[in-house]
């Protein structure tokens, strides 16, 4: 037991609690979409017979492995709706959890390196005031008066011509996020399950064959099976990044989605000279300063699908070519660490969320490489969706069926790099 300097222990943040035979529900996740799932469950709805099952540790997945960059200033009306209310809840996160999540409002930047790229930041900034966000299209001198460190001459190979603005934009602290809601959870009754792998979703019902378990559409849950035993439960919730489709295909429900790498790296602390996050999508990369100094930058998902969360020299070597280009002083920086986290890509660089084929069994997966910024909003729709056997309004367009009825979210214009 870890002591404090008055030699007293200190008190666990969450508690460990033997598994019970059964839960009215259970999330199989362990991350931010799956403690805010159960933390607004109880504190919205007062449903706390709860219980979170994290194979690993908690935020051992792609919470705890993003770059935690924030904005609402997605490409359509329902991404832009959708991630300005999580935007809200991190802005008031530190009162709400009582935690200091460290939230740093920095402004956010998405260059424009071409004439294409410039009309679509100027289609970007014209959906996000229809929709009452702060976006706007600067030229060169005023995007040198916010990051004074990025080279607007005509020098360099990708000139940048513009940019889209966005002040709300910010940087959080991932850890103290998911530890929050931990807290939070565990503190309304929620049973959090570390090391508890499921190894199966038991399904009642049901015709045909669909995924790799044998079990058909249609059906109900009726449990879940664990490496500590068996659990029932009516409700099943997948809230995981890179076995989402695996656990899908256990309650014979088939995902639209392929699995790939998204590699980061981060450079030594020096004194704080980039004041906003910077984002070039022509060059694949992004790039944000910490509060102790770090350069934090990454590009976009490997071009295969892969399970690997190692990085590769060839990303770091694109990697540094390319922030070179945008801020040539860095070039004496050493780079200390690469990782790479899995993510979930949907043909229309969209989520998949709320009920599916399987009574009882539902979904918050597919969200790429823009998982973290949507964490808060995720769990409050999805326990209102849990609660009242409802759809909630702002998750209605990421439904399942949207990809049989050709109602496609294309995000793509702004997911793809602008992390």
């Amino acid at each position: 037991m870890a002591r404090g300097l008055t030699n007293r222990a200190w008190p666990r943040v969450w508690r460990e609690q033997p598994l019970k035979k059964s839960y009215d529900v259970v999330i199989i996740g362990g991350g931010v979409h799956g403690l805010a799932a159960a933390y607004y469950l109880a504190t919205n709805h007062g449903i706390t017979d709860v219980a979170v099952l994290e194979k690993s540790y908690l935020g051992s997945g792609g919470s705890g492995r993003n770059t935690a960059i924030l904005r609402s200033n997605y490409l359509t009306p329902e991404g832009v709706a959708f991630y300005d209310r999580s935007l809200q809840l991190y802005k008031t996160m530190a009162v709400d959890l009582n935690i200091n999540v460290m939230f740093s409002e920095r402004g956010h930047l998405t260059l424009a390196h071409t004439d294409a790229a410039l009309r679509t930041m100027r289609w970007r900034a014209e959906v996000n005031k229809l929709q009452h966000i702060d976006s706007s299209v600067i030229g060169p001198e005023e995007i040198a008066s916010v990051a004074p460190s990025l080279d607007v001459s005509d020098r360099p190979r990708y000139p940048i011509l513009g940019a889209l603005y966005h002040p709300p934009g910010g940087i959080i602290r991932h850890d103290a996020v998911v530890w929050g809601y931990a807290r939070g959870a565990d503190h309304r009754g929620v049973e959090l399950h570390q090391k508890t792998e499921v190894l199966d979703i038991v399904v009642a019902g049901g015709q045909g064959v669909a995924g790799r378990s044998g079990k058909g559409p249609g059906g109900r849950v009726t449990g879940v099976r664990t490496n500590r035993g068996d659990i029932a439960t009516p409700l099943v919730v997948n809230c995981t990044a890179g076995w989402a489709t695996l656990l899908a295909d256990m309650a014979g429900v088939r995902l639209p989605i392929s699995t790939r790498p998204l590699q980061a790296a981060v450079t030594e602390p020096v004194k704080v000279f980039l004041p906003t996050v910077v984002v070039s999508g022509s060059l694949h990369v992004y790039v944000s300063q910490t509060d102790r100094g770090e350069l934090v930058f990454g590009g976009s998902v490997d071009p295969y699908s892969n399970y690997s969360i190692g990085g590769s020299l060839d990303f770091s070597e694109e990697l540094a070519g390319h922030v070179l280009q945008l801020m040539p002083a860095v070039s004496k920086m050493r780079l200390l660490r690469q990782w790479a986290g899995l993510c979930d890509m949907t043909p229309d660089y969209s989520p998949v969320m709320g009920f599916t084929p399987v009574d009882g069994f539902l979904c918050d997966v597919g969200w790429g490489t823009y998982g973290f910024k949507a964490g808060p909003v995720s769990g409050e729709t999805m326990a209102e969706c849990i609660a009242t056997g409802s759809t909630p309004k702002l998750i209605a367009p990421f439904s399942l069926e949207r990809f049989s009825a050709g109602r496609l979210v294309g995000e793509k214009g702004a997911a793809s790099v602008g992390h």
